[in-house]
């Protein structure tokens, strides 16, 4: 019985330290990312920056469809989980269903926040805050120039 509860402890805590790379990763250079990239996209994805409040394309955009990163095409947000914030960015109450959105502790600028990342390329995309609607109460703030968007059928 003990070995049995102590096989059963080790495969549920394996997972969880195995961190293998989805099979559609997505890796370029420096280089590589700049020549697909606008200097702006660039700049916001590649290296962390952010758009000033109501100037990106898509905080005040409010056609169906998905908004996918704009590094690798990986959609990640429904406009149907779009809701006007206030803030100037675009911001989503949830992230799709199995999208390849991973969030990473920031201390940067003397803040503490949660930095949200595409999980196929690591492009940087925003923040998630914990003041947004419910049911999820999330609020995924998010440049535009990480996104692109994709028009419903």
């Amino acid at each position: 019985m003990k070995l049995a509860v102590l096989l059963i402890a080790f495969l549920l805590a394996v997972p969880g330290t195995c961190r293998a790379e989805p099979p559609d990763r997505v890796e370029k250079t420096e280089e590589e990312w700049r020549a697909i990239l606008t200097p702006l996209q660039f700049e916001i994805a590649r290296k962390k920056g952010t758009e000033h409040p109501f100037t990106g394309a898509y905080w005040n955009f409010h056609d169906e469809g998905v908004y996918a990163c704009v590094c690798c095409g990986a959609e990640l947000f429904s406009s149907a989980d779009k809701f006007d914030s206030g803030t100037g960015w675009p911001s989503y109450s949830a992230h799709l269903d199995g999208a390849p959105v991973k969030e990473e502790r920031d201390a940067s600028f003397g803040m503490i926040r949660t930095e949200v990342l595409c999980g196929r390329c690591d492009a940087h995309l925003g923040h998630v805050f914990d003041d947004g609607p419910p049911p999820s109460g999330k609020r995924y703030c998010i440049n535009s120039a990480s996104l692109k968007f994709m028009p419903a059928d």
